[in-house]
């Protein structure tokens, strides 16, 4: 079977643009995570977030390029391309049938003040949606892109046409899971030799308002704004929910025996997978067994012992049952080699990335691999009895002996998501 390596890594988070600004950040404990200063957010319970504070598309595409594109497809392309710089990739070196491209998201409306403007234009005289009117003005107080923007794998297009590349490719649409099912699918696209090279990851911008607004009425986020960014706390006992960040996860995927014929560097193998449904929504099933089996299933693929499991990134979103299942499905999964497993959830530091959640943990998996040393979980200072694994709280910690790590994604909608991974020998 085709070994499967990341050889490229592109983030845009609030702690900057790039792999490496994203990872010092991490090592180095700081957040991105302050208040929210796009609009004003007085109606919401949470009105903190880890948005994006000067990032600017015109840095990596031109205007014809992004002339469709909307804002979140925008911080999708930039850090696809990232990666493909980070991986020592040139566009003219990709054989175009050979790339795939593959994506996650939770993309919905992407201009929300065009949708506003419209349903106004339409009101009858009774303040109500005249559907009649509508149909003879839609085309004329809708923007006249504003469906094409909205296209969801949209995406696909777009870096198929920035990288000149029509190989097999795939959209996700969701929350946390997206982004990871996106780059486990590529994965298997190399190992099926479907393809030698794949760009993939996960990419959303939950807080801009039309997201903000609805995410913050279900219950997962927190509303403790008087304590800023330590709000987010997973795995505390005085964890009150999620504080939503905007970013992308991007890698490229090859074939290891062509990575190394190049020179490529190596960060990780991505050598197996799991996927499975716990049939809940917002409330994950109790016990965690399906994120247990997620777990069994993605080493099982990679044929790696539970005992070589030395890190996880978890999906960590400080939500009361969602860090306990969590920790239930781990230690289930485990066995006793839960004991020594070190654990840690980035978020506290990004905000929760939504549809590229899922991404950048496997991100985070391979750097930890790579680098050695195992990012934080901040602001746990007083650990769930219920959550009791070593989340490596408050400041990093070398790990030079790790044989192998998970990464986590759990969607709103029962979706559990592991990919297991190995340091490059």
């Amino acid at each position: 079977m085709n070994e499967v390596v990341v050889t490229g890594i592109g983030l845009i988070t609030a702690l900057g643009e790039g792999q490496e600004p994203t990872w010092q950040g991490l090592i180095e404990g700081r957040t991105g995570i302050g208040p929210i200063t796009t609009y004003e957010p007085a109606s919401l319970h949470t009105r903190q977030a880890a948005q994006l504070r000067g990032f600017d598309v015109r840095t990596y595409l031109e205007r014809k390029a992004r002339r469709f594109m909307a804002p979140v497809d925008e911080i999708a392309a930039a850090a696809a391309l990232l990666a493909l710089r980070d991986a020592g990739l040139d566009v003219a070196e990709l054989d175009p049938a050979r790339t795939g491209v593959f994506a996650g998201g939770n993309k919905e409306l992407c201009r929300p003040e065009g949708v506003v403007e419209g349903a106004l234009a339409v009101r009858g005289a009774d303040g109500r949606a005249d559907f009649r009117t509508l149909g003879e003005v839609a085309s004329s107080v809708f923007p006249p892109l504003f469906y094409v923007e909205g296209l969801q794998p949209a995406v696909l297009f777009f870096l198929s046409q920035m990288f000149g590349v029509r190989g097999p490719n795939a959209y996700f649409h969701g929350t946390a899971e997206a982004g990871a099912n996106a780059i486990a699918r590529a994965a298997r696209a190399l190992r099926r030799g479907e393809a030698d090279v794949a760009v993939a990851g996960g990419f959303d911008d939950p807080t801009s308002w039309w997201p903000m607004s609805h995410m913050d009425t279900i219950g997962v986020l927190s509303d403790r704004n008087d304590l800023g960014p330590s709000a987010f706390r997973p795995f505390d006992r005085a964890r009150s929910g999620s504080v939503l960040g905007d970013g992308a996860a991007f890698l490229i995927l090859e074939r290891r025996d062509a990575a190394l014929a190049r020179g490529a560097r190596c960060y990780a193998e991505i050598a197996g997978s799991g996927l499975t449904n716990d049939r809940q929504a917002l409330t994950p099933e109790p016990h965690g067994r399906a994120l247990a089996a997620a777990i069994t299933r993605a080493l099982d693929n990679a044929a790696m012992p539970v005992d070589q499991v030395g890190y996880i990134a978890a999906h960590g979103c400080a939500t009361r049952l969602g860090d306990v299942t969590e920790t239930r499905g781990i230690r289930t999964a485990l066995g006793s080699a839960a004991d020594t497993v070190l654990a840690s959830s980035v978020k506290p530091q990004t905000g929760h990335l939504v549809g590229a959640a899922g991404a950048l943990n496997i991100a985070v998996a391979a750097l930890t691999l790579h680098h050695a040393i195992v990012p934080p979980t901040l602001h746990l200072e007083t650990p769930d009895p219920d959550c009791d694994l070593d989340w490596v709280p408050k400041s990093a910690r070398p790990a030079a002996t790790l044989t192998g790590a998970l990464a986590l994604a759990r969607g709103l909608a029962g979706q559990q998501v592991a990919l297991a991974l190995r340091p490059i020998s």
